[in-house]
């Protein structure tokens, strides 16, 4: 994704496409897997700070750029959302190695539907499933 693109992306969320907030949005953009306030921190370097980082993910998260995902590895995972739309439809599960403590998206398998009680709007879902992966289960 160029930096046109990024800048594109992030003014249609809301989102004014600062340095910072694009070179963020370009490590997001290369991950394979749901990263984490460390790995984005050892990605970037010293081109930024970890709370500068920090406030750059609270901000995508706030303005549906980014799902937040808890893994229950003690460390928030962030992956790009998809769509220009962010809806609990659009949200897929979940696998955490508890092995190798990598956190897999499965983006074919969406989150079930879940009726809520009268007068609750949730906005976002966290499904998790956690085991063992094919890598780790040799």
């Amino acid at each position: 994704m160029s930096n046109t693109e990024i800048e594109r992306t992030l003014e249609s969320k809301g989102v004014r496409p600062t340095a910072n907030r694009i070179l963020v949005m370009k490590e997001l953009v290369k991950a394979t897997h749901p990263v984490s306030l460390a790995d984005l921190e050892a990605c970037l370097g010293f081109s930024m700070d970890r709370a500068s980082i920090f406030r750059v993910l609270e901000l995508f998260a706030e303005k549906d750029v980014v799902h937040v995902i808890e893994d229950g590895s003690r460390s928030i995972k962030y992956e790009l959302c998809q769509g220009a739309h962010h809806s609990i439809a659009d949200q897929h599960v979940h696998f955490f190695c508890e092995r190798c403590k990598e956190t897999y998206c499965f983006e074919t398998v969406k989150v079930p539907e879940v009726e809520m009680p009268a007068g609750f709007r949730p906005r976002t879902i966290n499904y998790m499933v956690k085991g063992i992966c094919p890598k780790c289960a040799d």
